[in-house]
């Protein structure tokens, strides 16, 4: 990377931002997580390995800002029976890496790996991912351009899934 991208794109402030991101979600403060997408950003979770697009099949998630703001509306409805009582989640990000940087365009590409646990209702489960975020960077923050999620085990069947990765 030339010193200009490594300055607009330090690889230990992504690598906080991610985790910082996860937290969010850990700590179901949904609506500050949302705050962190671009106006056009998407959050995306494939439903097959090698998914090249969410808009030429169907996908596990495919959310916009808008669609983000309604399932966050719907996980804090007082009488949402699959969140009562509320998933609990711990995620871990590693293995974060910067892998193309457009200084021009002010973006980066930023990969990692996701590991999540949730928890209801006496049951535990565990996904694991890699994840990949099409960063931009305004003034001095960051935000989400782009978020894809690719499940390990995408194309399995699942029990319901409230909660984002």
């Amino acid at each position: 990377m030339t010193a200009r991208s490594e300055a607009l794109f330090d690889r230990t402030e992504v690598e906080t931002f991610l985790v910082d991101e996860a937290d969010l979600l850990d700590k179901r403060r949904f609506e500050e997580w949302h705050n962190l997408f671009d106006e056009d950003g998407y959050y995306w979770a494939p439903l097959r390995p090698g998914q090249e697009s969410p808009e030429d099949e169907v996908s596990i998630f495919y959310d916009d800002r808008d669609a983000m703001a309604t399932r966050i509306a719907r996980l804090r409805h007082p009488r949402i029976h699959s969140q009562s009582p509320p998933t609990r989640t711990c995620r871990i990000v590693a293995n974060v890496r910067i892998e193309t940087v457009d200084a021009e365009e002010r973006i980066c590409i930023a990969a990692s790996k996701l590991i999540m646990a949730d928890y209801r209702q006496g049951e535990q489960r565990v996904f694991a991912a890699s994840v990949r975020h099409k960063l931009r960077r305004k003034e001095n923050d960051y935000l989400i351009a782009w978020k894809k999620v690719e499940l390990i085990n995408c194309d399995d069947v699942f029990d319901l899934i409230a909660v984002p990765f």
